[in-house]
């Protein structure tokens, strides 16, 4: 971890846990003396929460794909200024559930082949990546099973169905050979604990002061 912070993230199909393994993570940390700041996409910031409302809820097809990348790169961009940057400016470690990575896969593989597009507004817009993403990975079946379980007011992507599901994992999973330097794949198929203990040892080294995501790599 740099005197800039440390920018993690996690990633992974509805229903996979990500967001209670960030949630443990947050608390294994801050009980180490780390100050963290917990956030989402979409959300995060005032503004991007109400974006978040647009998107999440009501019709899943309310919103053509091009429409919906637009809000989600205006929605990420409010959370980039005004949570992620000044925590990082100020030597804390940032764990977001969900950024980038979830945009080139449900933007730009799951409703038409818009990833250059996706791509080219993070370079224009956006311009960050995490140090370090840590990609849960789970049973597609199970995992939709689970996301539909929550039965909360927020379930514009579980509305797509299985397929989705089985075409997000292998995008993500192919994410991690594209991004080998910066994604950790995590067994999300094992108990809570055993997963957050995977997650918490995959986490300490890039809280040395040399963690370069390439180094950690080749070790």
């Amino acid at each position: 971890m740099t005197a800039t912070g440390l920018f993690v993230s996690f990633e992974g199909i509805d229903g996979s846990g990500k967001s209670t393994q960030s949630r443990r993570l947050a608390t294994a940390l801050r009980a180490m003396g780390h100050e963290v700041v917990l956030t989402r996409e979409p959300g995060g910031s005032p503004g991007a929460e109400e974006i978040r409302a647009l998107v999440l809820q009501g019709d899943p097809d309310r919103w053509s794909a091009e429409t919906e990348l637009l809000l989600f790169t205006a929605a990420r961009r409010d959370h980039l200024e005004r949570t992620i940057r000044p925590a990082l400016a100020a030597g804390q470690i940032v764990i977001c559930d969900r950024f980038a990575d979830s945009t080139r896969m449900y933007q730009g593989l799951s409703r038409g082949d818009l990833r250059g597009a996706v791509d080219t507004l993070h370079t224009l817009m956006i311009g960050q990546e995490p140090d370090l993403t840590l990609l849960v990975d789970m049973d597609p079946v199970a995992a939709l099973a689970r996301a539909r379980a929550r039965a909360t007011h927020e379930e514009r992507f579980e509305d797509f169905g299985q397929d989705l599901q089985d075409r997000m994992r292998a995008g993500f999973l192919a994410l991690a050979q594209e991004f080998p330097a910066r994604i950790r794949v995590i067994d999300g198929n094992r108990t809570e604990s055993d997963v957050a203990d995977q997650v918490l040892a995959t986490v300490i080294p890039a809280l040395s002061p040399a963690f370069s995501p390439a180094a950690e790599q080749r070790s």
